[in-house]
């Protein structure tokens, strides 16, 4: 085990963490991917919980979850690499490795979406009704997610003197190389659990909103708009932001500054235009499922065929082989 010594000084906290859980013939599995996996779990969980009240499928949580995630995994990884191209530009390789790092949680959101919205068109299943239930339990996710920040040491804040300050060895060997102009002795924002608090918070009110909401994409244009304030101030905080170029800019702060102003515009134009929210009701899913079945009949059908032609003429020509030979025999006698 290598542990880290984590303090809080102002609240005399001192914990030792290791950013390994526990390891499997040699493997080791970390407390990042580990609570990322949790979070997962927790929010399909609560999703299957939640569906009937919801007028939601519980399967099509299942189907969500399969299709988003390798989506939000792909989007997270692309929009870290795009956003440090210099890094990987000489060693592609290296875009691979995702295990050393490196994923954003704004990409990772855009890919989860994208994917979901490839699907629903497919399946001809509303989105907005697919995106108002499962919007709710993106910031649970964000929340559990962002304690493997801890375990990691990182995605931490500037110096500070408020009494939840943190301190390690990690923090200050980063602050030394990376910001010398900082004392490095001292403490600095918890900025993770400055997010886990503010997603978690937005959990709860997304499920108030979603309980009460009358509008397609109520429920999506809050959790924009929320955690487009959240992170917009807590990103200004941070040590590790990705920028955009040479520019200055806090490319998650432009994001959610964007985010934030698109929410409104939308709740003011779904509310002046009263633009109904949508719902799977039972016939479309079983619609959706006959379709489904008819294909897959549709196929095995063709099958069949193709296979009984093949018999057909395979004992055709069997008939006309013992033919030829008889007529040879009958010759020959």
């Amino acid at each position: 085990m290598n542990y880290t010594e984590v303090s809080f000084p102002g609240l005399g906290i001192t914990v030792n963490i290791d950013q390994v859980a526990f390891s499997i013939f040699g493997i080791e599995v970390y407390w990042y991917g580990l609570l990322i996996s949790l979070g997962m779990v927790l929010c399909v969980v609560l999703g299957m919980l939640h569906s009937k009240k919801n007028k939601f499928s519980s399967d099509l949580v299942f189907d969500v979850i399969l299709v988003s995630l390798p989506c939000a995994i792909v989007g997270a990884r692309l929009y870290y690499v795009l956003s440090e191209w210099e890094m990987y530009s000489g060693d592609l390789i290296k875009i691979f490795d995702t295990r050393s790092g490196g994923l954003a949680v704004y990409g990772g959101i855009l890919g989860a979406f994208t994917g979901t919205l490839i699907m629903c068109k497919i399946r001809k299943i509303p989105f907005s009704a697919v995106v108002d239930f499962c919007v709710v339990y993106i910031p649970l996710g964000q929340a559990i997610g962002r304690w493997g920040n801890f375990f990691n040491q990182e995605c931490f804040g500037t110096t500070t003197t408020l009494p939840w300050g943190m301190k390690s060895s990690e923090v200050e060997s980063y602050l030394r190389l990376y910001f010398p102009d900082l004392d490095s002795t001292m403490a600095v924002h918890p900025t993770f659990f400055y997010e886990f608090l503010a997603t978690i918070t937005i959990f709860f009110i997304l499920l108030y909103v979603r309980k009460y909401s009358k509008h397609a994409f109520e429920s999506m244009a809050v959790y924009m708009i929320l955690y487009g304030v959240a992170r917009f101030f807590i990103e200004g905080l941070r040590t590790d932001s990705l920028y955009i170029g040479d520019t200055g800019i806090r490319t998650s702060q432009l994001f959610s500054a964007v985010l934030v102003v698109s929410g409104v515009i939308y709740l003011v134009v779904a509310y002046k235009k009263n633009i109904k929210r949508v719902y799977i009701s039972e016939e479309l899913m079983n619609k959706t499922f006959l379709d489904s079945n008819k294909k897959v009949e549709k196929v095995e059908k063709a099958v069949r065929e193709e296979t009984n032609q093949e018999v057909s003429v395979s004992s055709t020509t069997d008939v006309s082989s013992e033919t030829d030979d008889n007529a040879n025999s009958e010759d020959g006698n």
